[in-house]
C-alpha cells in the first residue's frame, strides 16, 4: 500500500475537477434558461393590481440580490460560487420565502435512503445470482433467470414504475402508491412512522431493483464465465477443493473488482432513474423536488438541487474508490 498516498492525491484531484466542471455546467445551463425568476416574481405580484414603477424597481433590485442575479455575468458567477461554498442558494420562488437549502435538506434523506438501500440490494443480488449462473452453467433455474434478466434490462424505469403502480395500486391494492409515509404521523424514530416509511418505499425501491438487477446479473455472469476457464480455477477443481470454496475464494472474489468499480460509476445514472421513479410514486425526495421546480420555473431550486446532486454523486464515487483498495489489497492502484 506504499502507492496509496499517490492514489489518494490523484483521486482527490479528480474529485475536485469533476465537482468544479459539473457545478459550472449547472450554472451555465440554468443561466441559459429563458425563464427569468426576477421578472416572473414581479409579474406574479403585479398581476393582482397596479403597482408604482418605483416599487417595481425596488422590488427588482431586492429580488436580484435574493437570487444572486445582480451585476454582470461574471459577478453573478462569483456570487454563485460563494453561495455554493456557504450552502446558501437563496429563497425558493415556488415556496417563497423558504430557503432552497431547507427544501433540499428535507428531501435529501428520502432520496438517500431510497437509493442506498435499493442500490445495495440490487448490487448484492445481481452479483450473487450472476456469479452462481456463471459457475453453474447447466442449472436450468439460473438459465431462466438469465433469460428474464435480458428481457427486463432494456425496459425503461418509468415503464416498470407504471406497471407496479397499476398492479399494486389498482388490480391488487395491497401497497401504498404515493407519498413517503402515512399522513398525520409524527416523524421520528418511532415504529408507526418507520414502518409506514418502509411500506411506502417498497414500490419505488422495487422499480429501481428490477431494472438494475439485470445489468449486474449479466455482467457478473459474463465475468465468472471467463474466470472459470482460468488455469488456477481448473487446477483447484482438479485438486478436489469444495465447489463452494472455489466459487467464493477463486472465482467470485476475482470477479468483484470490476463490479465494485462499476458500482461507483453507476451512482450518477441511478439518480436519473430516481427522478422519474419518485415523480411517478409522488415520493418526497430530491427527484420530485427537481421536477416540481422545473415546472414552476424555480430557478434557485433547480440550481440548488442540481449542484447538491453533483456533489453528492461525486462524494459517493470518491468514497468507494478510496475504500476498495483498503478492503482488497490486491487491487492495482492506478
Amino acid at each position: 500500500m506504499s502507492a496509496y498516498p499517490a492514489y489518494l492525491a490523484k483521486r482527490l484531484v479528480q474529485f475536485a475537477l469533476v465537482v468544479f466542471i459539473g457545478v459550472n455546467l449547472a450554472f451555465v445551463i440554468t443561466h441559459a434558461s429563458p425563464i427569468d425568476p426576477v421578472e416572473q416574481s414581479i409579474s406574479a405580484v403585479t398581476s393582482f393590481g397596479n403597482t408604482a414603477p418605483e416599487a417595481i424597481a425596488a422590488m427588482r433590485t431586492s429580488l436580484q440580490e435574493l437570487y444572486g442575479l445582480k451585476g454582470s455575468l461574471g459577478e453573478q458567477y462569483f456570487t454563485f460560487w460563494s453561495r455554493v461554498l456557504r450552502g446558501d442558494f437563496g429563497p425558493s420562488l415556488s415556496a417563497f420565502p423558504t430557503p432552497v437549502s431547507a427544501l433540499i435538506g428535507r428531501a435529501l434523506p428520502w432520496t438517500a435512503g431510497l437509493l442506498i438501500v435499493s442500490t445495495l440490494i440490487t448490487w448484492v443480488l445481481g452479483n450473487l445470482l450472476g456469479g452462481l449462473a456463471g459457475y453453474y452453467q447447466r442449472n436450468r433455474t439460473l438459465k431462466l433467470m438469465g433469460v428474464v434478466a435480458m428481457g427486463v434490462h432494456p425496459i425503461p424505469y418509468y415503464i416498470v414504475a407504471l406497471l407496479l403502480l397499476i398492479v399494486f395500486g389498482f388490480l391488487w391494492p395491497v401497497l401504498p402508491i404515493t407519498g413517503g409515509s402515512a399522513m398525520n404521523l409524527q416523524q421520528g424514530w418511532n415504529w408507526p412512522f418507520v414502518s409506514s416509511v418502509l411500506l411506502h418505499s417498497i414500490l419505488p425501491a422495487l422499480s429501481l431493483i428490477l431494472i438494475g438487477l439485470g445489468s449486474w446479473f449479466l455482467g457478473m455472469r459474463s465475468l465468472v464465465s471467463n474466470i472459470v476457464t482460468e488455469d488456477y480455477v481448473v487446477y483447484a477443481e482438479i485438486a478436489g477443493l469444495d465447489s463452494r470454496r472455489v466459487l467464493g475464494s477463486y472465482v467470485m472474489r476475482n470477479a468483484l473488482a470490476p463490479q465494485v468499480t462499476g458500482l461507483a460509476m453507476s451512482l450518477g445514472g441511478i439518480f436519473n432513474g430516481a427522478v422519474i421513479t419518485e415523480k411517478v410514486f409522488g415520493y418526497p425526495g430530491v427527484g420530485t423536488l427537481l421536477v416540481d421546480a422545473v415546472y414552476a420555473g424555480d430557478y434557485g431550486l433547480v440550481l440548488g438541487v442540481t449542484t447538491v446532486s453533483i456533489i453528492a454523486v461525486s462524494v459517493g464515487v470518491l468514497v468507494i474508490d478510496l475504500l476498495y483498495p483498503l478492503i482488497d489489497p490486491r487491487v492495482e492502484l492506478r
